[in-house]
């Protein structure tokens, strides 16, 4: 059956955080500070469709409207994972309710660069206020579109879960590309926590 927003909200709403006090100035600042629930430790059984979208620009639609509160995206993010089998869940201790997500779930928004060199640390914020380092654990890729060549830039926020970085902040990560020999060629790419994402080749 399809579990509407109405029934399912109640449930979400007891795993909704408070606000925190961090400096909202500053994504370093914001680092780490989300708590998120332990959907990966929760089994419940399948419940259904739930009648909620993610499109590509990251924006929520429920029955294909937009939902306009930005507190209830971020609720509904907390609790969303994505299985084996590919597929989008809200997942609670006592629910599963699959979701179609377009491309990816999550917008990264904003980027803020630290450091130089090697040793840069490059911090993303996304739509729904997840503040990420790009490094080993999360990393930058690039997929080029089979016909346009035309590059979609993703970074893994958590778990399986990425984000597609928006055109401003591709266009600056561009900006702090680098060279760097690479498989015998020259890439251009960028540093973060010591490690190097490949943008392109020059």
């Amino acid at each position: 059956y399809t579990l509407s927003l109405h029934d399912a909200l109640p449930i979400f709403d007891f795993f909704m955080t408070e606000p925190s006090s961090v400096d909202p100035f500053s994504l370093a600042a914001q680092l780490g500070s989300r708590d998120l629930p332990p959907v990966h430790q929760w089994n419940p059984e399948f419940c259904g469709d739930m009648d909620l979208r993610i499109d590509r620009n990251g924006t929520w639609f429920y029955c294909n409207s937009p939902i306009g509160r930005h507190r209830l995206v971020k609720l509904l993010s907390a609790v969303i994972r994505r299985d084996n089998d590919g597929e989008y869940y809200l997942v609670t201790p006592v629910e599963k309710l699959r979701i179609r997500v377009d491309d990816v779930p999550f917008l990264a928004v904003e980027l803020e660069s630290e450091g130089q060199g090697q040793q840069q640390r490059l911090l993303f914020r996304t739509n729904v206020d997840e503040v990420v380092a790009a490094d080993e654990d999360h990393p930058i890729r690039i997929v080029e579109d089979a016909g346009s060549g035309e590059p979609s830039p993703y970074l893994l926020i958590r778990d399986g879960l990425e984000a597609l970085l928006s055109r401003p902040v591709f266009y600056r990560l561009v900006d702090l590309a680098v060279e760097h020999k690479q498989d015998g060629q020259t890439a251009l790419g960028v540093w973060s926590c010591n490690v190097f994402f490949r943008l392109g080749f020059t």
